[in-house]
């Protein structure tokens, strides 16, 4: 194999060292990603507590099903929001850096909010690491003019095989519409990171997820990577119909979750819609200045960190990821010695209900909240004496 193509052929000469090590460490490597050590020129200044930012950079498909009477429909903007997401959750940071970045690993408390404002009104989010061993973050995003709320958790789980790293997500979200009272559980997709030989990391999903609704319609989502007819990468087919009924397919959507997709009535044998998250213009995502933000807030922790990676100055950067690296550690200690636990700010571990139960069944969805810490929810207790005190202070 020539240099040009083979390992490491898009890693510079001053790189390649470092890039031969790491792909030795990963050929035995199992366990979180968090633990995985990785070069400094692919190291991300962006913590991993901030990618729940992406399930609603466009507010207006995210409140769309809302705005929808009938069920069947409304299940389906459901599915066109989940689809319009995965651009920017699994795709957006290769387009814009190159290649897949390793993520800052999130330090237990870490919070990251923020609110898009735009024709949808506004868009509120708050994410919050719960758990560092597992390594789990908790997301809610919501929009109080239109009546809807995500909420949800998930944690990774890694291995490497035949220079792939595989990543199983573990955890799930929920999409809830006060109009209705309707809830939609929505399982996470498997990936694998490809172009690891070549010093170019990039996502592809695997596997499939659904949606289960509770008004009883469910949606199927099968990744194949590069689709077995058109041979393009980040491909799908998903199937919309009522739960039990498989075969008796509403709606069909197919695609490029990082171009575009096309959805088909399939009794009528129409098209829907076809919709591009690749030309479809994200809202940004407004956060509070760092002099305003709380010491416990991603970018105001990670500023020292963030400014290091950006200069390219990794001594640097492994000194003041030590700094926060060390205070963890010192928190953990004094908590063990005092017999308590950290507190978490806006979410709490929970028991199972009912009504998740009975949609996690009828999708096969196992919890495995060993693997995640437990389960967890959004606490609005919490959120609403926060607010009040917040208020007490600024009167």
């Amino acid at each position: 194999m020539s240099s040009s193509n083979g390992e490491g052929a898009e890693v510079a000469a001053a790189n390649k060292g470092s890039w031969s090590s790491f792909m030795k460490s990963i050929a035995s490597f199992s366990g979180d990603l968090s633990s995985l050590t990785a070069p400094p020129f692919i190291l991300s200044s962006t913590s991993l507590v901030e990618y729940s930012s992406y399930w609603a950079e466009h507010p207006s498909v995210f409140v769309a099903p809302a705005s929808e009477p009938d069920a069947a429909k409304r299940a389906l903007l459901v599915l066109k929001w989940f689809l319009s997401t995965l651009k920017q959750q699994y795709s957006s940071r290769n387009e814009k850096l190159g290649s897949e970045k390793k993520p800052l690993n999130p330090f237990l408390g870490e919070l990251f909010l923020g609110k898009w404002e735009d024709e949808a009104g506004t868009t509120e989010l708050i994410s919050e690491q719960v758990s560092h061993h597992p390594p789990v973050t908790a997301y809610s995003i919501w929009n109080q003019k239109h009546g809807v709320r995500l909420q949800g958790y998930n944690g990774q789980k890694a291995s490497f095989s035949v220079r792939t790293i595989n990543v199983k997500q573990i955890g799930h979200a929920i999409y809830h519409i006060d109009a209705y009272d309707e809830d939609y559980l929505i399982t996470l997709p498997s990936l694998h990171i490809e172009g690891l030989v070549y010093g170019s990391p990039y996502v592809e999903l695997n596997t499939h997820t659904y949606i289960q609704s509770s008004s009883g319609y469910t949606s199927k989502i099968i990744y194949s990577g590069k689709g077995w007819v058109s041979g393009k990468k980040n491909s799908f087919t998903a199937t919309l119909y009522p739960e039990g009924k498989e075969k008796d397919i509403l709606y069909s959507v197919e695609g490029q979750w990082n171009d575009s997709f096309t959805a088909r009535n399939a009794k009528a044998k129409t098209e829907v819609e076809t919709y591009s998250p690749k030309t479809s213009r994200t809202t940004p995502l407004t956060i509070a200045p760092l002099g305003q933000q709380d010491d416990l807030e991603s970018r105001r922790a990670w500023r020292a960190v963030a400014e290091a990676i950006g200069k390219g100055d990794m001594d640097v950067t492994g000194t003041e990821k030590g700094k926060i690296e060390n205070a963890q550690r010192e928190l953990r200690k004094k908590e063990k010695e005092e017999g308590r636990d950290w507190e978490r700010r806006y979410f709490s571990r929970v028991e199972p209900d009912e009504r998740f139960g009975r949609l996690a069944e009828k999708v096969g969805h196992q919890l495995e909240a060993d693997k995640t810490g437990g389960m967890w929810r959004w606490d609005d207790a919490k959120y609403q004496s926060l607010l009040k005190a917040k208020s007490k202070t600024s009167t």
